[in-house]
C-alpha cells in the first residue's frame, strides 16, 4: 500500500553545530539530514558523505543521511551507493531511498557544467604527487621528500599539496609529514578528471598476430631501439592480472616513432579497426613506477587503472580486477 505524504507533513530547519548538519528534513515521522557541498568532485562527496553518515548517527533511528550538490558525476554516485546514502542535485536528479520513501530521477544534464580547465591537483605535471602518493599509500612522505621523489620543486610540490589537503585527501600528521586520508577516494577523484584523450596519441594496425605476440614483438622492438617506453591499458592490466585476453596494445613513448621505424613494424596509420596506440603522454610522470613484467616494461597499476578506462573491449572488467588485485581501496 502506498502512503503519500503532503506539503503540511514536511518541515526543513537549519541542522545547526549540535547537530553537524547542514539542514534537516522531517518527514512524518522520518528525518533526512542533508550535508549540502557546492562542489561535485569525488573528494567533496566522500567527504560529505562521511559528514551526512555522522549526522544521522547522532539523530538515530528513522534518519537518513543525504548529500546534496550541483551535479552528482558517475563517481560520486557510486560512492554514494557504496556508502549507502541518498543523493540529490540541483540539476533535477536524485536516488533517495528511505523506509516508505523512494525518490529516482535520472537523465537530467548537468546544469553547473564551467568552461575551461578548473584548477586541480590533478593537471599532468600536478598528479605526479597524487600517483607517487599511491604507488606507495601507506607511506608517511616529508614535503621535500615528495618533491624530490617526483622531480618536482618545493614552492610547486607545497601549492599541490595545499590543494589535496583543501579536498582532504591528504593528511598533515603533527610531525610534518603527509599521509594519504583515503587511497581509494583519492583515485576516485583523480579518475574522475584524468583525460587520456589529452595525451598525444598515434592509432594505427599492424597485422597479423595475436596481441600477445605483438605485445612481445613491439616491445621487443622499441627496447632495441633504444626508446623509452612502457605498455599500458589493457595490455598493462594483462600483464599485472593475467586477466581478460586483449586485441588492442597501448604503448607510452617518450617520442613519436619515426617513419621508417613504424614500416619496419608494418605500422599502418588508421583509427578504425587500430590495434596499435603509440602515445606520447602529456607528462613524463606516466613512467613513475614503471617496472618489468614478463620482460615487458609495464607501468603501474595505479596509472593502467587509469588509462584502461578509456579502452574498448573488456575495459571495465579489467579495471575492476586491477583495482580489486592491486590498488589501495579496491572494492
Amino acid at each position: 500500500m502506498k502512503t503519500w505524504l503532503d506539503a503540511t507533513q514536511m518541515r526543513a530547519e537549519p541542522g545547526g553545530r549540535d547537530r553537524g548538519a547542514d539542514l534537516v528534513v522531517h518527514l512524518g515521522n522520518q528525518k533526512l539530514v542533508v550535508e549540502v557541498k557546492g562542489s561535485s568532485s569525488a573528494a567533496v562527496v566522500g567527504s560529505a558523505i562521511a559528514q551526512a553518515k555522522s549526522c544521522a548517527k547522532k539523530l538515530g533511528r528513522a534518519t537518513t543521511a543525504v548529500v546534496a550538490v550541483p551535479y552528482m558525476g558517475d563517481v560520486g554516485q557510486r560512492l554514494c551507493a557504496e556508502a549507502e546514502v541518498s543523493w540529490f542535485d540541483l540539476s533535477g536528479n536524485a536516488r533517495i531511498v528511505a523506509p516508505g520513501l523512494r525518490v529516482i530521477i535520472e537523465g537530467k544534464p548537468n546544469k553547473f557544467s564551467r568552461r575551461g580547465r578548473p584548477s586541480s591537483a590533478f593537471a599532468p605535471k600536478s598528479s605526479r604527487i597524487a600517483r607517487r602518493l599511491l604507488i606507495e599509500p601507506d607511506h608517511a612522505f616529508r614535503q621535500q621528500d615528495l618533491a624530490r621523489a617526483t622531480g618536482l620543486d618545493d614552492g610547486f610540490t607545497s601549492r599541490i599539496v595545499r590543494r589535496l589537503e583543501k579536498d582532504h585527501l591528504v593528511d598533515r600528521k603533527e610531525d610534518g609529514t603527509l599521509r594519504v586520508r583515503d587511497p581509494g577516494l583519492l583515485l576516485d577523484a583523480w579518475a574522475e578528471v584524468y583525460d587520456f584523450e589529452k595525451h598525444t596519441i598515434l592509432r594505427g594496425h599492424v597485422s597479423p598476430p595475436p596481441s600477445d605476440d605483438l605485445l612481445s614483438s613491439l616491445s621487443g622492438a622499441l627496447a632495441d631501439s633504444g626508446a623509452k617506453y612502457a605498455t599500458t591499458g589493457l595490455a598493462a592490466a594483462w600483464l599485472h592480472t593475467n586477466f581478460a585476453m586483449f586485441r588492442l596494445v597501448t604503448f607510452f613513448v617518450t617520442h613519436r616513432p619515426s617513419d621508417d621505424w613504424l614500416r619496419a613494424t608494418g605500422f599502418r596509420e588508421e583509427t578504425r579497426g587500430a590495434n596499435v596506440w603509440f602515445v606520447v603522454p602529456n607528462d613524463l610522470g606516466v613512467f613513475d613506477g614503471a617496472e618489468r613484467k614478463h620482460g615487458i616494461e609495464c607501468v603501474h597499476p595505479v596509472q593502467a587503472y587509469l588509462d584502461v578506462l578509456a579502452h574498448p573491449e573488456r575495459s571495465k572488467e579489467a579495471a575492476a580486477e586491477l583495482r580489486t588485485r592491486l590498488l589501495p581501496g579496491g572494492h
